[in-house]
């Protein structure tokens, strides 16, 4: 059996450390995993992983279900429950809200839909010397780095033109829900520091489990989302 994973993470969840902790990171970045797929992972052992889902099923932060893969009997796949996901990163969240709750009421939809574009823009603007003269890689993998310091829980990979960034985790649900514009928003942001063409083929807030962006770089900034 390999040795374990080194299980300090800034994106372990609230309240969580050690391997419970690093149970429920996997499954914030895993679909579908079974008992077995998260010992290979962290390099536990199967009844190690059994116990700390038991008791996380128990605390109400993990749900499972039978699904057949294929021939052969059905596996028992796990995945976190609402509790579970509200672990993770939520930025400003209330506070956030109640704010943009003023500023409709006092200035419009409009002015707090500018407010919260102008999150991506500063951002784009501390990117944009770093990635001026970087590499498509160096690119995605810059925004990754600076989407997970603001919570996204994100990872990019690249290939022969193309790259695929996936945000793992919505670091603004809350205002998601009441502000689409805001997804809306960071295609634009992506495009524009990435540099090509960016299509989102799954979305949390559409029920997926993350956010993917497949991109082209170098296509036309042609930005399409998918509901």
């Amino acid at each position: 059996m390999a040795s374990a994973l080194p299980l300090i993470d800034p994106d372990l969840p609230l309240g969580q450390r050690g391997q419970r902790g690093a149970v429920l990171l996997q499954l914030k970045r895993g679909r579908e995993l079974t008992a077995k797929d998260l010992a290979s992972r962290l390099g536990l052992s199967l009844n190690a992983v059994r116990h700390h889902l038991k008791e996380l099923e128990l605390e109400g932060l993990v749900g499972h279900q039978r699904l057949h893969r294929g021939v052969g009997a059905p596996v028992f796949v796990y995945r976190l429950s609402a509790g579970g996901e509200a672990l993770f990163p939520r930025r400003y969240g209330q506070a956030l809200t109640a704010m943009l709750d003023h500023v409709v009421e006092h200035e419009g939809r409009g002015a707090a839909v500018a407010l919260l574009e102008s999150y991506f823009g500063t951002l784009a603007r501390r990117l944009r010397g770093d990635l001026a003269a970087a590499e498509p890689e160096e690119r995605l993998q810059a925004v990754a780095k600076a989407l997970s310091e603001e919570g996204y829980m994100a990872e990019g990979t690249a290939q022969a033109g193309s790259g695929v960034l996936v945000e793992h985790n919505c670091a603004l649900p809350a205002v998601a829900e009441r502000f689409p514009e805001i997804c809306a928003a960071e295609a634009r942001f992506l495009a524009e520091v990435l540099g090509g063409r960016v299509n989102r083929r799954e979305h949390i807030m559409s029920g997926c489990p993350a956010c993917e962006y497949h991109v082209r770089f170098g296509a036309e900034d042609e930005t399409q989302e998918q509901s």
